[in-house]
């Protein structure tokens, strides 16, 4: 049975390529009203456009969500003028890696909390916030494996997505039982982000996972499509993995 996410409205943080694009055409797919929100005007109007070939309405959102007075707006703009907010998908997100944890800078640290953290904090709680108001809705952040199997290279990110998956569970019970939270770690996944990996590199990633693969953006965006409907009306505080099977063999 497919979702029916007809009537609903979305709002898809990051939303511009990759992993957020695919979402954002999922839910639309699925018949919601989705806000493409991205920071630069330019690239949210890019990614309406190219969800065009699939029916039903998408609108562009410029907005930063690190930047903390701007968020609360947005999600009453989004309630003004489309009448609801029903699904939150928090897939912004930076992942800078570093040479060694010594060279990592204060302002670089900062600026990764700000944005995998702080920001869906907030969209969380004003979001969920108008939900509850309105009698339910859907959370889903986008978190990572990383989370749960870091490395020191990415240890800025890790420790962020790490908290983002503490906010999904402390908000899971903030908001419930009307309003439900969830989250979803993907791992390797092939995205603009790897059309620069050499056969070498994939091959390091996939040769030890189960699948043999990676992983195609409409898998996270089914997941996600499926967190956002009735059909998992029982399902919060939930932290999935959808990995290749990474988390079950390293």
């Amino acid at each position: 049975m497919s979702t029916d996410l007809t009537g609903k409205v979305a709002l898809v943080t990051g939303a511009s390529r990759g992993l957020g694009l695919a979402i954002a055409r999922g839910l639309k797919e699925a018949g919601a009203t989705v806000i493409v929100s991205s920071r630069k005007p330019d690239a949210c109007a890019e990614a309406v456009a190219a969800l065009e070939d699939v029916p039903g309405q998408a609108y562009p959102l410029a907005v930063h969500v690190g930047r903390w007075d701007e968020l609360e707006p947005a999600v009453d703009g989004i309630i003004d003028r489309h009448g609801s907010l029903d699904i939150l998908v928090n897939n912004a997100g930076i992942a800078p890696l570093a040479d060694n944890l010594m060279s990592v800078s204060e302002s670089l640290w900062d600026k990764t909390i700000e944005v995998n953290v702080k920001g869906p904090f907030r969209l969380m709680a004003v979001a969920g916030d108008r939900m509850r108001a309105a009698g339910g809705g859907s959370i889903v952040n986008i978190s990572s494996i990383g989370a749960v199997r870091p490395s020191p290279a990415e240890a800025m990110y890790a420790a962020a997505k790490n908290g983002l998956n503490a906010l999904t569970q402390a908000f899971a019970q903030e908001y419930a039982p009307t309003v439900r939270v969830n989250c979803v770690m993907p791992g390797s996944f092939a995205t603009d982000m790897a059309e620069n990996w050499d056969d070498e590199f994939i091959g390091l990633v996939t040769d030890r996972l189960p699948a043999g693969r990676l992983g195609r953006p409409s898998e996270i965006a089914g997941l996600v499509t499926h967190l956002a409907g009735d059909d998992a009306g029982y399902t919060t505080g939930a932290l999935i993995p959808v990995d290749g099977g990474r988390t079950a063999v390293y």
